[in-house]
Parts: structure tokens; sequence; C-alpha cells
């Protein structure tokens, strides 16, 4: 289970009840949290009833028949519907996952569906992302090279790209970024398992030419080194990828670099 973080001196009230669908006999029940920047008012959790007759499996094939049929003003991310993307990153039943791929089969009694935790909400089901990219922007996650570039492409053995196996699969969907207690403790200096997994994996690309500048801008008390290997990382991401073995790797670099 994932707590989640509310605004100041706030809580989350009862909120609104929607009503059953119309001759329905075959329903589900969701618990969505409701807060909105426009009204002043403390956040909520309302209650809908979704007709399981006429929607899709999964939480988000819910999420847009309430949004369709009941509550236009639910505000929530969603794109490709595939698990590809990571826009409909949310927290369902006390962990974070994807709407798209979370099964409602999954849930046992009413489903609850919270924005990601421990993250400043926008409306609704929308976490702000603001900080989480900016320091992905910090590790730079692009090739790197001081090589007069090739006239075809930068070539690599098989060998060596079968080590980003595990990495580049990363959606950015920040599952495991937000469901970290040390980047909860220390988001704004503590780049956190997302953005340390992309960097690890620019870190071991054969192509790239910058592992010792990369290295330095690791090399800070918080940056790296806030990571104590409680592994809910590893345990939330969607995608099965293993973000704690990646902050290990990066860990054993640092410490070969100085013998």
């Amino acid at each position: 289970m994932v707590e989640l973080t509310l605004p100041k001196n706030s809580r989350i009230s009862k909120g609104k009840v929607w009503p059953k669908p119309a001759n329905s006999k075959n329903v589900r029940e969701f618990g969505i949290y409701r807060w909105s920047p426009d009204d002043g008012e403390n956040p909520r959790l309302d209650t809908f009833y979704v007709d399981m007759d006429d929607c899709g499996p999964m939480v988000l094939d819910a999420l847009l028949w309430i949004k369709n049929k009941v509550d236009a003003t639910l505000t929530l991310r969603r794109s490709c519907r595939e698990g590809i993307c990571g826009s409909c990153a949310m927290n369902i039943d006390g962990s974070n996952t994807l709407a798209c791929t979370k099964g409602m089969d999954e849930v046992q009694g009413a489903i609850k569906v919270y924005p990601l935790p421990h993250m400043p909400v926008i409306k609704d089901l929308v976490p702000d992302l603001s900080v989480p990219y900016a320091q992905l922007r910090s590790i730079e996650p692009w090739l790197q090279t001081e090589t007069p570039e090739p006239q075809t492409e930068w070539k690599q053995s098989h060998e060596d790209r079968a080590k980003l196996d595990g990495l580049y699969e990363c959606i950015l969907c920040f599952c495991c970024q937000t469901s970290c207690p040390s980047y909860w403790w220390n988001g704004e200096r503590y780049l956190g398992p997302a953005v340390l997994l992309q960097a690890y994996r620019w870190l071991i690309d054969s192509r790239d030419e910058a592992t010792g500048a990369r290295l330095d801008e690791l090399e800070d008390p918080f940056r790296l080194y806030r990571c104590h290997t409680i592994m809910n990382c590893t345990q939330s991401c969607p995608k099965g990828l293993n973000p704690a073995k990646a902050i290990a790797e990066i860990k054993k670099m640092m410490v070969e670099r100085r013998v």
C-alpha cells in the first residue's frame, strides 16, 4: 500500500455518490479521488457505478466510461491504451500501476483510484510531473560522443546491445519514482529510481563517450546515495524492470572508478 500526500491542512472527505446505471444488474463500484484548484474545496472521494456489460475490462475503460457517460469533468491522462506511453499511471487499489493494463478482475470489491502519490495534484487524477522531468533533463539522456560522427551509424556489438535490455523499455510512467519513500522525503534532491535507471542506461551504452562526466554529475550525497534499497520501485514497475539493480550498478561504478 502507498501513502498519499494531500495539501497541507486538508483531508479527503466523502464526496458525491452517483446513481447506479438504470436497468443494469452487473455493476462495479469505483471510489475516485477528486480535487480541483478552482473550487477551494478539500479533496474528496466520489463514488461511481460502472455498467460492466457496457464497458471494457480495464480500469482505464471504466474511467473513460465514467467520463463519457456520467461525469465529463473527471480529469485524467491517457494516450496509447497499450502500456507503452505511461500517461495513465495512477494509484489503483493501493499500488502504482497503469490504468490501461490493470484489469478490473484483479481487484476485489470497490476499486479505489488515486493520482500518483506524493506529487502535487493539478486536478483529479493528474499529478504535476514537472520535477521528475526536470531531473530527467539534468542527466542529459542522449548519446554524447567526441569521436567524429560516422557516415552511416554508430555501430554496436550484439553483446553490448544486450546490456541495454531491461533499461530501454522504461516508459517514464514514474510509478517507481512515486512509490519510493526516499523520493518522498528528498524529492527535490534525490533523482529517484526512474531517472537513475535512465542514467544507467547511458552509462553502460558502449557508444557513449561521456561516462566520466556522467558519473561526476551523480557524485553527490543526495542525487544517487539517498537510495536505501527499499525495493518499492522494482515491485511497482508495470514493465517488470529493476530500477534498484540499476542504482546498485551505478554505485558499483562509483567504487570501481576510485580504485
